[in-house]
This record gives C-alpha cells, sequence and structure tokens, in this order.
C-alpha cells in the first residue's frame, strides 16, 4: 500500500493554501514551490518548506516539470498535489511522478490524457453510451475541413480548444463569416495556453444550464458520485457562481446524470477525484461536455453540502485505501453558493486588472467560507489567473446562502486592486437569479450594456468623508499635537479640495463645525451642505456620522489619494488641487495604450499603414487570455513603440494613429 509522509504542492495561492491546511491536519509535512513573482506569497510562508522553481513566467516555473521534481527531490517529498490548473491535467507529469518514485495525487496517465483531450474524450464517451452533443471530433485540422464541418453542424455553433478548460480556446460562432478569425484566435489561444492548436467544433445550445457533477473512485475499483453543481453563470466561457443543489434538480434527473458520470468515470478506470461536466437543456435532456481529472476551483460547494473533505479523500485513496462512503451513505443537506473574486474590471468587458493588494480583510460570518491566498502588500501580476478569492455561503436552504453570502461580499474589504465585488452582488441580487432561472446566457443576456456594470460615481457622503481624510491628514503633518487638532471648533478657515473621481472633479470645502466637538465638521459638496463628525479613525477603520446617521467605512489615505470600501467595492479618490490642469490631448483617441499588464503576442500592422475603425492591431496575452486591441478610429500607423514578445505594463503607449 503506497505511503507518504512528505507533501509537495504543485501550485500557487488558494487552492495552495487550501490542499496545506488539510495535509497539515492529516499530519503530512508541506513542501511549497513558487516563482520569483511569489516570493512573499500566502503559500510559501505557510509550508513548511518551500523552494524557489524559476522565474515568474508560468511555463518556466509552475508548468516546468523537471523543476517541480527537482524541488520534490531536494525537500524530501514523496507525494505531489498538483491542485488545478498549471500540470493538474498533465499526463507526462504524472508519468514523471511516477518515474521519479513520487505519489501523484490524481488518477492514471491514461485517464487524464484520454480525459484531458475533448475530441478523444468525446470519442469515448460517445463509444460507452454517454450522451454527447452533435459536433465534429475527427483529426482533420484544416481550414477547409472545419469550415465545411462548420456549415454541416449548422451555426451558432462553439469552437473549443480540445486540450482545453477555463474557457480559454472557445469561440462561439454565430455565422459563417465570423469563422475564419475566430479559427485562428482559438489556435492561436490554445497553443499558448495549452500547447496544443487541436480544436473541435459542436452544436451551440440555447441557454442550456452548466451542470456538473463530483465523482471519486479508488483503486479497487469502487465509484461513486457526491451530487450536483450548477455552474451556469459564466462570462468568457468562466464560472462565476456556482451552486449545490441545482434550483432545477430532481432525484430522478440526479440519479441519472449521476449514473451516467460513473460510466464515464469507469470507462478509464478512474481513481480520485473528479468532475464529469454536462449541458442540461430546458427539456432535462443532458449532454457530456468533458470530464475534468482534478480537484476543481468550485470544490467548496460540494464539501459544504456534503460536510466531507475532498482533499483529505484525495489523499486516502492515493494511499490506497478504499472510499470512506458507499454511494446509499451520501447525504446533501442545505443549500451553498459559491462566487469568484475576480482581478477585473466589470465596466470594461471583464479586462483582467493588475495592481497590489493595499488592504484585505476577509469577513468572518456565520455560515461563510473564503478561501484564499491573499496578503497585504501582495503584488497581482499579468502571468496567473485573476481569481483572487472563492466566497462560499451555506444555509439551510437557497435564500439563506444568498443572503449570507451578500454580507459577506459587503463585509469583505479589498482595497488597492480593481476587483468585481459590486458586479456579484449584482449578480446575487437579480431576479432571475433570485428564481433560480440564470442559464448559460444569463450574463450574456441580462448584463450586456447593462449600467449597473459601469463605474458609480462617489456619492456626496463619499466626497465628504474623503475629504475629511484629507483634511485630518493634513493637520496631522502640520502639527505635533493630538490627531483632532485642527478639528476643533478654534480651526475656522476652509481647506478646499478638488477631488477626481473617475475623471470627474468636485469642489469640496470643509471647515471645523463653529459649535461642534472636536472632529466636527461642515462639509460642502457642490453646493450641497453636509454636517459630519469624525468619531474615530483606528487604522483603516473609520467611524463617523453623517447628517445623524452612523456608520463605519474601510479606508486609507496616501498623500493625495483616498481609497475607500463600500458595500460595492471600493473606489479611489484623488485631489488635484495642488495639480494644474493637463492639457487634452487631441490626439488621444489615436493611442492605442494596453489595457493591463502583458504580453504583446502579435503586431499585426507597421508603421504608415492605413487601418479602418475595429481593425486589430495587436494582441496581448495576460493572465492566461488573449485579448485583441482594436483602432477606434479610421487612420494611419504613425508611431510603433513595441515589438512580438514584449512585455508592457497596464496604461503603456503602444500605438499612435494619425486621423484620416
Amino acid at each position: 500500500m503506497p505511503g507518504f509522509t512528505t507533501l509537495l504542492i504543485a501550485n500557487r495561492g488558494e487552492i495552495a493554501c487550501r490542499i496545506m491546511r488539510t495535509a497539515a491536519a492529516q499530519g503530512y509535512r508541506t513542501v511549497a514551490v513558487y516563482s520569483t513573482a511569489d516570493a512573499d506569497s500566502l503559500h510559501v510562508q505557510l509550508a513548511d518548506q518551500a523552494i524557489a522553481i524559476g522565474p515568474a513566467a508560468a511555463s518556466e516555473s509552475y508548468l516546468n516539470i523537471a523543476a517541480i521534481i527537482d524541488a520534490a527531490k531536494r525537500s524530501g517529498a514523496d507525494a505531489i498535489h498538483p491542485g488545478y490548473g498549471f500540470l493538474s491535467e498533465n499526463a507526462d507529469f504524472a508519468e514523471a511522478c511516477a518515474q521519479a518514485g513520487l505519489l501523484f495525487i490524481g488518477p492514471s496517465p491514461r485517464a487524464i490524457r484520454l480525459m484531458g483531450s475533448k475530441r478523444l474524450s468525446k470519442l469515448a464517451m460517445l463509444e460507452a453510451g454517454v450522451p454527447c452533443i452533435p459536433g465534429y471530433q475527427s483529426d482533420a485540422q484544416d481550414d477547409a475541413t472545419l469550415m465545411r464541418e462548420a456549415q454541416a453542424i449548422g451555426f451558432p455553433l462553439m469552437i473549443k480548444a480540445s486540450a482545453g478548460g477555463g474557457g480559454r480556446g472557445m469561440r462561439l460562432v454565430q455565422a459563417a463569416d465570423q469563422l475564419p478569425e475566430q479559427l485562428h484566435s482559438a489556435r492561436a489561444e490554445a497553443r499558448s495556453a495549452f500547447g496544443s492548436a487541436e480544436l473541435i467544433l459542436e452544436k451551440a445550445l440555447i441557454r442550456p444550464r452548466h451542470v456538473e457533477i463530483q465523482i471519486f473512485g479508488d483503486s479497487l475499483g469502487n465509484l461513486i458520485h457526491l451530487g450536483e453543481r450548477d455552474c451556469s453563470v459564466q462570462r468568457r466561457h468562466q464560472k462565476v457562481i456556482e451552486e449545490s443543489p441545482c434550483p432545477v434538480m430532481t432525484p430522478e434527473l440526479r440519479q441519472a446524470m449521476g449514473e451516467a458520470a460513473i460510466k464515464a468515470a469507469a470507462s478509464v478506470d478512474y481513481c480520485g477525484a473528479g468532475t464529469v461536466e454536462f449541458m442540461l437543456d430546458g427539456e432535462g435532456h443532458f449532454y457530456f461536455l468533458e470530464m475534468n481529472t482534478r480537484l476543481q476551483v468550485e470544490h467548496p460547494v460540494t464539501e459544504m453540502v456534503t460536510g466531507l473533505d475532498l482533499v483529505a479523500w484525495q489523499l486516502e485513496v492515493a494511499s490506497g485505501r478504499p472510499l470512506p462512503l458507499q454511494q446509499q451513505d451520501v447525504r446533501l443537506k442545505g443549500h451553498a453558493i459559491e462566487v469568484r473574486l475576480y482581478a477585473e474590471d466589470s465596466s470594461q468587458d471583464f479586462m483582467p486588472q493588475t495592481g497590489t493588494v493595499d488592504l484585505w480583510q476577509p469577513a468572518v460570518t456565520e455560515g461563510v467560507r473564503i478561501d484564499h491566498g491573499l496578503r497585504e502588500n501582495q503584488r497581482i501580476t499579468p502571468y496567473y489567473d485573476p481569481m483572487l478569492a472563492k466566497l462560499v455561503g451555506y444555509g439551510e436552504n437557497r435564500e439563506q446562502a444568498r443572503s449570507r453570502l451578500i454580507k459577506a461580499l459587503e463585509d469583505s474589504v479589498l482595497i488597492g486592486v480593481k476587483a468585481n465585488q459590486g458586479f456579484l452582488l449584482n449578480l446575487l441580487r437579480h431576479p432571475g437569479f433570485v428564481a433560480g432561472e440564470a442559464t448559460t446566457a444569463f450574463i450574456t443576456r441580462e448584463f450586456h450594456d447593462d449600467p449597473s456594470l459601469a463605474p458609480q460615481p462617489a456619492s456626496a457622503g463619499d466626497l465628504a468623508l474623503a475629504a475629511a481624510l484629507l483634511y485630518r491628514a493634513s493637520a496631522e503633518r502640520s502639527t505635533a499635537v493630538p490627531q483632532w487638532h485642527g478639528w476643533s471648533n478654534t480651526a475656522r478657515i476652509p481647506s478646499r479640495y478638488l477631488l477626481d473621481d473617475q475623471g470627474r472633479s468636485h469642489q469640496v470645502e470643509i471647515v471645523a463645525a463653529a459649535d461642534g466637538a472636536p472632529g466636527c465638521l461642515c462639509v460642502d459638496v457642490g453646493g450641497h451642505s453636509l454636517k459630519l463628525h469624525m468619531i474615530s479613525v483606528a487604522g483603516n477603520n473609520v467611524t463617523f456620522q453623517l447628517d445623524g446617521l452612523r456608520q463605519q467605512r474601510s479606508a486609507r489615505v496616501r498623500g493625495a489619494r483616498v481609497a475607500l470600501y463600500g458595500p460595492a467595492g471600493y473606489q479611489q479618490l484623488t485631489d488635484r488641487s495642488g495639480t494644474p490642469p493637463a492639457a487634452a490631448s487631441a490626439a488621444a483617441s489615436g493611442e492605442i495604450r494596453a489595457p493591463m499588464d502583458g504580453a504583446v503576442t502579435q503586431v499585426a500592422v507597421a508603421v504608415g499603414e492605413k487601418v479602418s475603425k475595429g481593425q486589430i492591431l495587436i494582441r496581448m496575452e495576460a493572465m492566461k487570455m488573449e485579448h485583441a486591441l482594436r483602432a477606434q478610429l479610421e487612420g494611419k500607423v504613425s508611431q510603433l513603440l513595441i515589438t512580438e514578445g514584449q512585455q508592457v505594463r497596464g496604461r503603456q503607449l503602444l500605438i499612435e494613429l494619425d486621423a484620416l
């Protein structure tokens, strides 16, 4: 019977931290690996040992099989847990572990290799009698064949990277004239993300649900399922909300999907944790989508409704022991909903964001679980996935789980890097989600050009509080006496601020109240008068009373900048009163700037070339996604400031166009 004492986690971030917690509780020593970008990360600090494995780029660190095997040997590890992503579904890695005498916490290389190919796995499922979506999954990959097969399938259809996952290399094609560009784009992204440009085509189901079954197998041939997760709420084919049970699930449908999932797993003699994903249409018909031969991001949802620790189960079955339960012993209780906190700008087509975590205070409340790998002053880089944390609400019923999750989102403070808290709250509060009606088209249909995605302007109260904090900071810098000096009725000289809020300017005037106690202020915001009483400032926590209403906020002041955290996320206000107004650039619309940190993968134009509005000029890769930068006007390339393969920073000027 295989056994081990020291577990190396070949991953990073929240999943590495989560695995370490269970491994330590089970009595195993843990080893972290890290890239140069992650040297000070939380998972490095939590492990018993930590070993550097290479530069920031994943291809040179977390995807470097030789470096990870070497780290295991140097640390004395005798087992490796791959987590999810990176090498978790890499059959060559599983084989390399076996050749090095290391126990791989996962299924066999054969199962990984077969199920890791959408094309081969679909062929295997058709042979096993598992229902599949009509499509093309043969080995001919030339454009002519794919275009001919697409016409036979009909539109709309999906292009999918055969080796893919997480929405990368996936494209929805509505009409034949879109196909050539989408094939090129999908191939490029698939090759970059997975090292394989192989594609499959599938008929696009209209507004289906995405429902997956958690399965588990042991080395003795036992296979069971642990219920389902509904993962329908997605953007760019990446999951945003997951829940269990599925709102439309029936006992009969659960049994049928569970049996199909076990049939799929049995066809490859599956051992370990796995997920069989299905598309469920409005008539209750389901179709095999793919099988993920690893622990899923959303596994906490299943843990909450079953009361089980799936990582502990992984360690058990990898050691040769039988599954702890049989199918008839599995009990599903209550409801759990998980949201993924992403570093992204929901108002800019969910563009990934980089930055620094200035403040992170996850909520601690009943019925809520938060998995994360964040620490303050951590840099969010362009090299890895933009997911920052997972928040899970659990309750006796769906509404209690939803309400608890909303409260946890509102109370978890994240300042510094732009994230999607506000968008997640909009999703959870949407009548369609509340009613359990969300399908895979939910975000596209309900939030396309929705005003709720736009950055919300600062309220008069936000502006008043920001000015008060700047006023307080100025008073502390100018005197050595206690901090409330300058707030009392002895200081009646007005202070004026010009606060910039996402390009909008607001005049704010503040003065100590004539008849108030220390901390009582009169604030004028664009002609609107407010009374503000600053009760206490303790670290990043501010208690104040605004027009008689006592409130608490998290805030941080750095120079002329104030970061405020409210129920919908954080916003930054900057005092421009001492800054001369910048001249408007006549050529601003002709500037193409990097939307984030990343790498230039293609430069599609040359200096002097004429371009049309909407033409793709540059392709970038950041946070494991490809982004096309297009011309905003008809013009001519006057300056080309980058080359292919170059690393660029967010807002860096890449191309200048002269309007025609």
